[in-house]
């Protein structure tokens, strides 16, 4: 039985000359290894279409070429590999290649005070580009953490001292009143605010070779200091209310805090990062930003 030969229609020439800056797909699903971990992720894949006159590219090059990443550890030499078949199985045609991958990164953490650990998820992304300019890969990431505020922190502060001196007008101090007095509702008349909140970086890689996700949420949360729990009892619960009573932070200290850890980072060529504070005395947000060697 002789062979059935199948049109190419992608190689047919384009009724409309004009080269295209990116064609590919996007949200496919795609299985990958981060940090040890078997991950489900999402893959948006393509290349430029600079021959004005072809019609289409070969999306199906793209697509087992992706098959690469289900082979070894996600590293920058993988997504560069990866980038290389792109390129090579559109020769011709294309002179750029991108890949944004797409997923969460789960992390046991220990809790503050019990032997309790529970589950963690960062959402991280991380877009690779190959172009005649060279080799780019940044990694963006998003890590949780609380935050207390320092103004509401001094206000509650000032009534509680209101609140004392009212109290004890006019009387002798002792000891076990005054403990007593601590930890009533009367004494404790108001606390600060705090809230959820979120810091987003996007890092360019440089150098690295390696996708540090874990070692930049490690990072993260150690200069915030007051990362969210997962599993917690009442001992981890009143540990957490210290750490925050400990550690007040506008959203400008906090970006402060995360962009002076990361330019410790010698392996980075540059990054960016907003920190989000969704306010529980507003209904918006108090935000910041801070990029350094980053173009906006």
């Amino acid at each position: 039985m002789n062979a059935i030969h199948l049109p190419d229609v992608a190689a047919q020439t384009a009724t409309l000359n004009l080269p295209l800056d990116w064609v590919g797909m996007c949200d496919i699903a795609q299985s990958l290894t981060l940090e040890g971990q078997r991950i489900s992720a999402r893959a948006d894949a393509g290349v430029s279409l600079d021959d004005a006159g072809a019609r289409g590219i070969h999306m199906s090059r793209l697509y087992l070429a992706l098959a690469e990443l289900e082979q070894e550890e996600l590293s920058a030499d993988l997504l560069r590999q990866v980038l290389a078949r792109f390129l090579d199985s559109h020769r011709d045609l294309s002179s750029s290649a991108s890949l944004r991958l797409r997923g969460e990164l789960l992390l046991k953490r220990s809790a503050l005070v019990s032997p309790l650990a529970g589950w963690k998820a960062y959402p991280w992304e991380i877009h690779a580009r190959q172009d005649p300019w060279g080799f780019h890969v940044e990694l963006q990431l998003e890590v949780a953490y609380s935050s207390t505020c320092p103004c509401s922190a001094a206000l509650a502060r000032q009534l509680i001292q209101q609140r004392f001196a009212e109290e004890f007008a006019d009387r002798p101090l002792e000891r076990h009143q005054v403990l007593a007095w601590l930890g009533s509702t009367r004494g404790i008349v108001a606390t600060p605010h705090s809230q959820r909140s979120s810091a987003r970086l996007w890092v360019r890689l440089g150098g690295c070779t390696q996708i540090p996700v874990r070692h930049l949420v490690d990072m993260t949360e150690q200069a915030l200091g007051t990362a969210v729990q997962t599993a917690v009892k009442r001992a981890d619960e009143q540990a957490f209310a210290l750490a925050n009573g400990q550690n007040l932070m506008f959203c400008e200290d906090a970006a402060r805090r995360v962009g002076g850890a990361l330019r410790g980072e010698e392996w980075l060529e540059g990054f960016k990062l907003r920190v989000v504070h969704a306010e529980s005395l507003h209904a918006h947000d108090a935000v910041a930003e801070y990029a350094w060697r980053y173009p906006l």
